[in-house]
């Protein structure tokens, strides 16, 4: 599982301080369950934010990307691939 980044633990942070105050102040709530309610409710948008960041800077990545870059690997599907079309290839060329 690879490390938090910083940016990470910034907006997660962020967000679960913000919520937390804009859902007490929303909701007025003075009980201890309604105040553990609102810390849980914070934390999980927290969490939610934290992990979402990397997927989104990563389309962001692929989206800006130059369409001539170079593939410096291949993955597991790329080679699934191509050994599929291998077989197809000599599968048509022995019916010949």
């Amino acid at each position: 599982m690879p490390r938090p980044t910083a940016a990470q633990f910034f907006y997660g942070s962020a967000t679960v301080v913000i919520s937390a105050l804009a859902l007490l102040l929303l909701f007025r709530t003075e009980s201890g369950i309604g105040v553990a309610a609102v810390s849980t409710v914070a934390l999980v948008l927290g969490l939610l934010v934290a992990m979402a960041l990397p997927a989104r800077t990563r389309a962001v990545r692929r989206a800006t990307a130059p369409p001539t870059t170079a593939r410096t690997h291949r993955t597991i599907e790329d080679i699934e691939i191509a050994a599929a079309q291998r077989e197809h290839i000599a599968e048509h060329s022995l019916h010949r």
